[in-house]
């Protein structure tokens, strides 16, 4: 996924209300950014860290600025929401992901199961008639090289662990998508230490036959793809 526009690159001063971001511009002046991502971002918020922004180019729109990119020393770190959907649904249809190959159709944002939308719906593959239902989480938080999810506790998450395993049940096939947003982590494993009950439901659904992975982004400040998987540690 390539930006539509060149970053603009700034240094964050802080980020509030979950949803605001306060950035001074490298060219001059301070602007309020819009924070698509309403997790704690643990290790994402140190005052000073150089931020990269997409400018709507909007000036009627309320936030014209949109935070993407953080940079902790060397690692890139997305912060956008909205990009590990667009980028797996890409790298499926495109033949990426070894275990997502063949497909006919990808849809995205498909409803199933109680008031849900499963991210990526996969269906039409020669030989294997299940459908393939491929929920995303963006992962931000990392401790060295070990990505973790979540950095919040998540009913959310939580729920969609369950939705899951029903579709699993059904015959289908189902897939837990971890987009590990950060470019300096070789190894995925769930954050029991923040939330004990997400860690357990996620070892549940991989022994109910959800198949869970994990893959390393590879980021930097014109685009945004998948580089390599990474080993998802259960123990």
């Amino acid at each position: 996924m390539h930006f539509p526009r060149p970053l603009v690159k700034g240094t964050l001063i802080k980020r509030y209300k979950r949803f605001f971001v306060d950035v001074e511009l490298d060219a001059g002046g301070v602007v309020t950014a819009h924070c698509t991502n309403t997790g704690s971002l643990k290790g994402c918020l140190a005052p000073g860290l150089p931020v990269y922004l997409l400018d709507s180019e909007n000036p009627e729109r309320k936030l014209r600025y949109t935070w993407y990119l953080i940079k902790a020393g060397r690692a890139f770190i997305n912060i956008e929401t909205g990009v590990p959907n667009r980028v797996v649904h890409e790298s499926a249809v495109s033949g990426r992901i070894p275990e997502l190959k063949g497909y006919a159709i990808a849809r995205r944002e498909v409803p199933y199961g109680v008031n849900s939308r499963i991210d990526l719906l996969l269906e039409g593959r020669d030989g294997d008639p299940r459908p393939c239902y491929v929920e995303v989480k963006c992962t931000t938080l990392a401790e060295g090289e070990l990505a973790m999810f979540p950095d919040a506790v998540t009913e959310r998450g939580l729920k969609h662990l369950v939705e899951l395993q029903k579709m699993v049940k059904k015959g289908a096939r189902a897939v837990q998508f971890f987009f590990c947003s950060r470019t300096d982590i070789c190894k995925f494993r769930p954050a029991d230490a923040i939330d004990p009950a997400y860690g357990k439901e996620l070892r549940k659904a991989a022994r109910s036959g959800v198949e869970v992975m994990a893959w390393r982004a590879k980021i930097t400040t014109k685009s945004i793809e998948l580089d390599a998987p990474v080993p998802v540690d259960l123990s």
